[in-house]
C-alpha cells in the first residue's frame, strides 16, 4: 500500500514537471531542444521511481529539476524526503547537496527552524561553503536568532567578500544584539551597495544615537521625516534630540509631523504624544500637554505614569503660581520665593541679603525686623514634587551655622521622610511641605 501511494505522489510530480515545461516551452524560456532533454531525463527518473518510489537518484533529478525552476514549495518535500534515506544510500557529496537544498528550499518557504536543523547538518559537512553560511545566518536572522546568525554571516563574507545583502543582514545582526559600533560599518557598506535603503539608513542613524553620535544621527532623522515607513520614528528620535538640546520649538515641530503619519505603530505614536505633552509643559503649555494625556490614557490607561502626571497638571492649572513653581525659569521662580518671604511676614520689615540658586535648590537670606525682634533667616526651596530626605535637611543645617543664620526653613512642594522631620526636633529649623506651600501661594499675586 505504501509503495501504491509513493508512486502516485511520483507519477503527480512528474505530470506537474511536464505541464511546467510545457509551459516554459511555449514563452520561450525554454528551447524546444530543452525541453526534448527534460522529457527523456524524467522518462528515466519515471522507470527508477516506478520501480523504488524511494530511488535516490529518481528524488535528485525530480528534486534537481524543482530547484532549478525555484519551484520550492514542491522541491522542499524533494529534498526533506531525500535528507531521511538511509545514510549509505547518498555519497557525502549528494548528502550535503541535499541537506543544502533541503535548508534554502525551507528558508524560501518561511520553514526557518526545518532550515536551521537541515543547513546545520550540511555546515558539519562544509563549514566555509558560502550558500551554507549565508542560507543559516539567514534563518537565525529570519528566526531572531541573531547572536547566532552573526558568525554565519561573517564566515559568508569570508568566502565571498563582495556578496550583495550580507553586509545588511550582518549590521541588523549586530543592531539587535546592541552591537551597535560594530553595526555601524556594515551598515554604510550595506548603503553603498543600496543607497535606496532605508531601513539600513534608519537603523544606522539609530546606532551612530546609541553611540552618542547624535549631532550626525539628526541629518539622517530630519531627511527621513517625510518617509511614508520611516518617518514616524524618526520624527520621534529628532523630537527627543532637539529637546535634549533645548530646541523645544523644533522638537514640537518634529512631534507634530509625526502625529501626521497615519501608518504610525501604536506604541511610536503614543511615544510621540508623551514626549509631545512633555514640551508643552516645559514651555508652560499646561492645557496642551493635559489634552494629549488624556488622549494617551483613553488608548492605555497605564502608560507610564502618564495618571500622575495628569493629576499634577490638573492642579498646576488651577494655580498659576504653583506652576510658577515648579515649571517656570529662574527669574520668575526667584520672583515668586521673594514675594512667599514677604508675604508669611505681615508686620515686619523683609531685607533679601543673598540669593543662591543651584541646580537641586535655592536660598534666600533675609534679614527680617519688627518692632519686638529681629533675625537672619534663610529660606532653602526645593522645586521637588517628590520626597525629600533627611540628608538633605542635615546639610541644611551646616549651611545654617555657617552663614550664622537665627532659623532656617525648608520649602518643598513634595514632602519630608519621617527621617527628616526627626532630624528638625530641638533645631531652629522649619519644613514647609506642599499642602502649606500652596496655602501661601494662593496669597501670591504676579
Amino acid at each position: 500500500m505504501t509503495y501504491l501511494i509513493a508512486a502516485v505522489v511520483v507519477v503527480s510530480l512528474i505530470a506537474v514537471l511536464m505541464l511546467v515545461f510545457g509551459k516554459k516551452s511555449s514563452s520561450g524560456i525554454s528551447s524546444p531542444g530543452d525541453h526534448k532533454n527534460q522529457a527523456q531525463i524524467l522518462r528515466m527518473a519515471n522507470k527508477k521511481l516506478a520501480k523504488d518510489p524511494y530511488d535516490p537518484e529518481g528524488l535528485i533529478t525530480i528534486g534537481e529539476i524543482y530547484f532549478s525552476k525555484q519551484i520550492w514549495d514542491k522541491a522542499f518535500p524533494v529534498y526533506l524526503q531525500l535528507s531521511k534515506l538511509p545514510r549509505e544510500k547518498l555519497t557525502d557529496e549528494q548528502h550535503f547537496n541535499v541537506m543544502l537544498r533541503c535548508g534554502m528550499c525551507a528558508v524560501h518557504q518561511n520553514k526557518f527552524q526545518e532550515a536551521v536543523v537541515s543547513l546545520s547538518d550540511a555546515y558539519k559537512m562544509n563549514s566555509r561553503n558560502f550558500e551554507v553560511n549565508y542560507y543559516l545566518g539567514l534563518a537565525c536572522f529570519k528566526s531572531q536568532q541573531y547572536e547566532r546568525a552573526i558568525p554565519c554571516f561573517k564566515k559568508a563574507l569570508i568566502s565571498k567578500a563582495d556578496a550583495e545583502g550580507v553586509y545588511f543582514y550582518l549590521g541588523q545582526s549586530l543592531y539587535f544584539t546592541k552591537k551597535f559600533r560594530d553595526s555601524l560599518p556594515c551598515f554604510k557598506k550595506a548603503l553603498d551597495e543600496d543607497p535606496s535603503n532605508k531601513e539600513a539608513l534608519y537603523d544606522m542613524a539609530d546606532a551612530m544615537t546609541e553611540e552618542g553620535h547624535g549631532e550626525k544621527a539628526i541629518k539622517v532623522f530630519m531627511h527621513l521625516r517625510p518617509d511614508p515607513v520611516y518617518g514616524s520614528k524618526s520624527c520621534l528620535h529628532a523630537g527627543i534630540y532637539h529637546r535634549k538640546v533645548g530646541d523645544t520649538e523644533t522638537a514640537i515641530q518634529d512631534f507634530e509631523i509625526g502625529l501626521k503619519h497615519e501608518n504610525a505603530l501604536p506604541d511610536v505614536r503614543l511615544e510621540i504624544e508623551y514626549n509631545l505633552a512633555q514640551v508643552y509643559f516645559e514651555r508652560n503649555q499646561v492645557a496642551k500637554g493635559l489634552a494629549l494625556l488624556k488622549t494617551i490614557r483613553n488608548v492605555n490607561s497605564n502608560y507610564k505614569d502618564v495618571n500622575a502626571l495628569i493629576s499634577r497638571y490638573q492642579e498646576l492649572s488651577q494655580n498659576s503660581n504653583l506652576q510658577i513653581y515648579l515649571s517656570a525659569g529662574s527669574s520668575d521662580f526667584v520672583t515668586l520665593c521673594r514675594k512667599f518671604i514677604a508675604v508669611r511676614y505681615k508686620n515686619a520689615r523683609v531685607k533679601i541679603q543673598d540669593i543662591n540658586v543651584g541646580p537641586v535648590f535655592t536660598d534666600i537670606v533675609a534679614d527680617v525686623s519688627t518692632l519686638k525682634w529681629s533675625n537672619v533667616e534663610v529660606y532653602r526651596f526645593f522645586r521637588t514634587s517628590g520626597s525629600t530626605g533627611e540628608l538633605y535637611v542635615r546639610e541644611f543645617h551646616g549651611h545654617i551655622q555657617d552663614i550664622k543664620a537665627d532659623r532656617g526653613f525648608c520649602v518643598s512642594a513634595g514632602t519630608f521622610t519621617e527621617e527628616g522631620r526627626k532630624y528638625t526636633e530641638g533645631r531652629p529649623i522649619d519644613l514647609i511641605e506642599k499642602s502649606d506651600l500652596v496655602k501661601v501661594l494662593k496669597l501670591i499675586s504676579i
